[in-house]
């Protein structure tokens, strides 16, 4: 059973048609990269799985059951967490703030709870140490270097348990060993069996982890295929329309 499928997803704003009739479906540890140009309809299509949009045609189902979502907090409740480009981290707080913010854990009863940081520190080094990362719980993010914050950004989705993954240019404007570290991460993910929708403009980085490629075009799926069917030279063609559709 896929973990997601999408069946003839459409979503316009007024006259402009963002996204038209795409279908694909994604199975557990399965790594999808999402290609396109800026104004493909990439970021509305993962918004729309987000709980960001709702849809104005076609259905959505998680695990073979329906996913009609009105609010981000509703698709995190079901299993399914974003990567966004700027991460959304607190620079102020430690990394294992940063993970558990919103699900902080609690001693006490009543209105006397007080934060458990010695568990919260606990549990978070043992997630990054499953991550094999080097960040440390009680490191300030704010000291930390870009492929660190990303380790921080996927704890939390650990921290969760969450079935699907969605990651927004995760590799964007860090140096070449970051990328090495966030596609490492990337890697750590599928192993545990969640499913990621990698959305990025670097092809190598595509072609190093994702085991399908999905490329649009002006609101529209072009071509859903293995990587190991296709090549960059084909996805660039796609991408710019000097080849149509595969």
């Amino acid at each position: 059973m896929a973990v997601l499928e999408l069946a003839n997803i459409s979503k316009h704003f007024g006259a402009i048609q963002a996204v038209n009739d795409v279908s694909f479906s994604l199975h557990a540890g399965e790594v999808v990269g999402l290609m396109g140009d800026n104004g493909a309809g990439k970021s509305t299509l993962v918004k729309m799985i987000a709980g960001n949009f709702r849809p104005s045609h076609g259905t959505m189902s998680l695990n073979g059951e329906d996913l009609i979502l009105y609010r981000p907090v509703e698709a995190r409740q079901r299993g399914i967490e974003i990567v966004y480009q700027d991460l959304a981290l607190c620079n102020n707080l430690t990394a294992a703030a940063n993970v558990f913010l919103g699900r902080e854990l609690r001693l006490g009863l009543g209105p006397l709870r007080i934060l458990d940081y010695k568990a919260m520190y606990k549990r978070a080094g043992e997630i990054f140490k499953e991550l094999k990362s080097e960040t440390r719980p009680r490191d300030l993010v704010k000291q930390m270097s870009g492929g660190q914050r990303q380790a921080v950004a996927i704890a939390r989705t650990m921290l969760a348990e969450a079935k699907l993954v969605l990651m927004d240019e995760p590799t964007a404007a860090i140096s070449v060993r970051q990328v090495a570290e966030v596609l490492a991460l990337i890697r750590q993910l599928r192993d545990r069996g969640i499913a990621v929708i990698l959305i990025s403009h670097r092809m190598p980085d595509v072609f190093s982890v994702a085991d399908r490629v999905i490329v649009m075009r002006r609101g529209r799926k072009v071509a859903d295929k293995p990587i190991a069917a296709s090549s960059p030279e084909e996805v660039t063609g796609l991408i710019t329309g000097a080849i149509e559709q595969v």
